[in-house]
């Protein structure tokens, strides 16, 4: 099977807003979602700061979810399920005129959020709103689909996880449509004391927005975020019969286990240009082709300076040329969203011409050096794009994306500001 595989349904939920359009404003403004914690009390906690999702989301998803139904999830299953919503509607698909077996739904979940900031649970729902296999039961029961419906959890990959195996049942010919993305929030006491421990974690609080700085000198660590992002995968044939917006291809992937330490990546680096140069090998794409990468860049020491490593080993000299941007200094770190997050900045970035920036980005590292995009958008004509998601556990993931050519000039800067 050769079948071509489009993303086309796209939506975002996260700290800068709760739509694509409001996310993609935020996010080329270059504006921070990070902020003082208001779910819980955190003054016993050295981190104090990260990325909420606004408290309108609350009210904002009741015209997707159903009372009792709401009832029966988490908070952050509610992100995940008015998320899909959404991105159907953006697709235009209608699975009435569809074969139901040949639409799948798969989502990256670390956990699902049922901690101890969750409100309103009682016997009767705690069972549900504990299954990490709900987010993606709901959304199939929504639409009934029956084709594969599970979860993933491959840490901070999950979701890039979700997306490459939506890919590869439509690729295979097991699937039409893939219902494909991820969730998460881990801003609650037990889990930011946790990785306070690891010394994993900003302690930057004050000012919040400040905190997250990848690739930067005084980095000290990951700033916590939630959200959810969600993708709509097509078969390009499928897609095109029925006429449908195509917001960028999915041209392949690579998934990869270090087997090397279970938080540390591996030395140097290596882990992670062996998953890139994978990628790029079964995405039949060339070092010279890619114009941008959307990063993992999450503010830690290593990683940070593992990922440029990996970078310079796959694309030598080519590396100081291909702009490196990180969307979590915007957006923090949103754990089993990630993938699904910067996947769907990396489809915007293609079909907008646009690459959004680091924030933060004020005192250079002299040993990572290449163009990180500091503080400013850049307007480019962009053609094939990475998105690097790496886990705890040396879960690794590069998807490879394509600009879709409709014969439309692209729109550039003005129309993603």
């Amino acid at each position: 099977m050769t079948n071509e595989v489009v993303i086309t349904g796209m939506s975002l939920i996260s700290s800068l807003g709760l739509s694509l359009e409001e996310n993609w404003k935020n996010i080329v403004a270059g504006k921070s979602g990070v902020n003082y914690i208001t779910l819980f009390d955190p003054v016993k906690l050295t981190t104090r700061i990260a990325a909420e999702v606004p408290p309108e989301f609350e009210e904002f998803s009741r015209q997707y979810i159903k009372k009792r139904a709401g009832g029966q999830m988490t908070r952050v299953t509610r992100m995940c399920f008015t998320a899909a919503k959404m991105a159907v509607a953006d697709s235009g698909i209608d699975f009435g005129q569809v074969d139901r077996m040949r639409c799948g739904v798969i989502m990256g979940v670390v956990s699902t959020g049922n901690s101890s900031t969750e409100r309103d649970t009682t016997p009767q729902n705690t069972v549900f709103k504990t299954m990490t296999n709900s987010m993606a039961a709901w959304i199939s029961l929504e639409y009934n689909l029956m084709g594969p419906s599970f979860a993933v959890n491959t840490a901070c990959a999950s979701s890039a996880y979700a997306i490459a195996f939506g890919y590869e049942m439509i690729k295979n010919g097991q699937a039409d449509i893939v219902i494909a993305g991820g969730a998460d929030s881990i801003i609650n006491f037990e889990e930011i004391q946790g990785f306070n421990a690891l010394y994993a974690l900003s302690v930057a609080n004050d000012p919040p927005e400040k905190a997250s700085k990848p690739f930067s000198k005084d980095r000290d660590g990951f700033v916590i975020g939630e959200g959810a992002g969600v993708l709509i995968l097509e078969s390009k044939e499928h897609a095109l019969g029925r006429n449908a917006r195509i917001h960028a291809e999915i041209a392949g992937y690579a998934i990869t286990s270090e087997a090397y330490n279970i938080m540390a990546p591996m030395k140097d680096g290596e882990g992670m240009a062996q998953t890139i140069a994978l990628a790029l090998k079964n995405a039949g794409v060339r070092n010279n082709e890619v114009s941008y990468i959307n990063a993992h860049g999450t503010s830690t020491e290593l990683n940070d300076r593992y990922e440029t490593m990996a970078i310079k080993q796959v694309f030598g000299d080519l590396a100081y040329r291909i702009p490196v941007s990180s969307s979590k200094s915007m957006l923090g770190h949103t754990i089993g969203a990630a993938g699904a997050i910067e996947a769907i900045i990396t489809a915007m970035s293609l079909e907008n011409g646009v690459i959004p920036p680091t924030i933060n980005y004020n005192q250079p590292d002299p040993d990572l050096d290449l163009d990180y995009v500091p503080n400013i958008p850049r307007s480019a004509d962009l053609q094939v794009a990475l998105s690097n998601s790496f886990g705890f556990g040396g879960h690794n993931a590069t998807l490879v994306l394509k600009k879709h050519f409709t014969g439309i000039p692209s729109p550039g800067l003005k129309s993603g500001a």
